[in-house]
């Protein structure tokens, strides 16, 4: 890509690489949709016990992931660098490394229903939710080392196939839960431990796709990233180490903030906690395309780090920016319009609890709408930032804004002012504020 490259071309450029890494993030989160969904139509309870136990392990995963995500700023520096060995050696390490975290993480999945129950959570949501959780905790090593290779793949240009595997796997996931969630066809009837299950099941059957596609596709080939996968590189492992723990700890910040939020909906009732992940489901699955566009960014400019191109890392920086904050204008309008009838689709007809659920749902929303120029603004922040490799000072920007400011204002708001499930969603949109003007402020400051 030649420097001379205007903001039009710098667009397209980011919405070929994006959109398909949009499409797949989407996908990705269909999965939690039809889980939510599918739940929800069970029962209330499973449908609480789901979320909480979902939002648990999304916590752990954020932190694990961040491995993963490290090797798509590294491997596109390393190919636009025309450096194949590096690029299978940071791969390699951040497969090693997200295997070993899911592991290591394993026996809190196993023993967290006691854990949930500390929280403060009712009896019958923490332990369904510990059930749940004991399940899909198998499912967390094959979900990372999709991630890394998910990551190799966008930093090669591969994101199509990203996108049809995750489609598959959203399918695979529908078909597991009408079996398992209800029982039908003679499978036992599991509830939420049944969408746990499916969700190990979906995982096992991405990493096999995706995994194959990249060792035998013609043109990776030439990658060989297993060969000789069992032989540690200390370098790489460092390096990768060095990069992704801080954008795990980042990412655990803001996903820690929303999981508090969670647990803090369950204190006050059941209903807020399953208004609370309907509204977070909904919310998370437009944030998909802000995700795909930070994505596409980090993967441009760490190719323009790569070949030394400071105009085009600025003009690709301006063009993803552009494009995130106008469709954050978009969704505010989509909210306003139409919170109601998106809340209702995630509650049977007959529900009796529905005529609670939906209008705190719809509420919820509405602040929602507050916060999207925000999360939209720190979101692509941070793939700037990871791009050009700068991972630290963002990590503490984070922990500041969603700890130090939204956690407390969230609770204040919520709990002192009396405000209940707006007051604690007012204190992300607080953390999200803060942390969106911080972030920006460092990249721009930078280039």
């Amino acid at each position: 890509m030649s420097r001379e490259l205007g903001f039009r071309a710098q667009a397209r450029a980011v919405l070929s690489l994006g959109l398909p890494l949009i499409g797949s993030n989407v996908a990705q989160f269909a999965l939690h949709i039809t889980d939510t969904v599918m739940l929800g139509w069970y029962g209330v309870t499973d449908l609480a016990a789901g979320a909480l136990g979902a939002n648990v392990f999304f916590v752990i995963f954020t932190l694990g992931s961040g491995f993963a995500h490290a090797v798509m700023p590294m491997a596109a520096t390393a190919a636009a660098a025309e450096d194949e060995t590096e690029v299978r050696r940071v791969t390699r390490m951040g497969m090693w490394l997200s295997l070993a975290y899911g592991v290591a993480a394993l026996p809190f999945f196993l023993f967290s229903a006691a854990i949930l129950d500390g929280f403060g959570q009712e009896p019958d949501v923490a332990r369904l939710g510990g059930a749940y959780l004991a399940v899909v905790g198998f499912g967390l090593a094959p979900a990372l080392i999709v991630m890394t290779v998910r990551s190799y793949l966008a930093a090669l240009g591969r994101t199509q196939v990203v996108l049809w595997v995750t489609v598959g796997a959203v399918l695979v996931n529908i078909g597991c839960n009408w079996l398992l969630i209800f029982g039908n066809l003679g499978f036992p009837e599991m509830g939420a431990r049944g969408a746990a299950l499916a969700s190990v099941i979906v995982q096992l059957f991405t990493l096999g796709v995706m995994l194959g596609y990249a060792v035998w596709q013609p043109a990776l080939r030439k990658y060989q990233i297993l060969v000789r996968f069992w032989r540690p590189d200390w370098g790489a492992l460092r390096g990768v180490t060095a990069l992704g723990l801080p954008i795990g700890m980042a990412m655990l910040a803001e996903t820690g903030l929303f999981a508090a939020s969670a647990v803090m909906m369950g204190w006050i009732s059941k209903e807020s906690l399953a208004a609370h992940s309907i509204a977070l489901e909904i919310t998370a699955m437009f944030f998909m395309v802000h995700i795909g566009l930070a994505n596409a960014a980090t993967v441009l400019i760490g190719r323009a780090k790569g070949r030394g191109d400071a105009p085009g890392l600025r003009a690709a920086a301006r063009a993803a920016v552009t494009l995130s904050l106008s469709f954050a204008v978009a969704t505010i309008v989509i909210y306003w319009v139409f919170a109601e009838p998106m809340v209702g689709l995630f509650l049977k007809p007959d529900e009796p609890q529905r005529a609670i659920i939906v209008p705190l749902g719809v509420s919820l929303l509405l602040v929602a709408a507050l916060f999207q120029l925000a999360d939209a603004g720190q979101a692509i922040a941070m793939g700037l930032l990871r791009g050009v490799h700068d991972t630290r000072q963002p990590m503490i920007i984070a922990a500041i804004a969603y700890w130090l400011v939204g956690l407390p204002a969230g609770y204040g708001l919520g709990f002192v002012a009396g405000l209940a499930g707006v007051g604690i969603w007012l204190g992300l949109v607080a953390g999200l504020t803060v942390a969106a003007i911080a972030l920006h402020g460092r990249f721009w400051r930078a280039i």
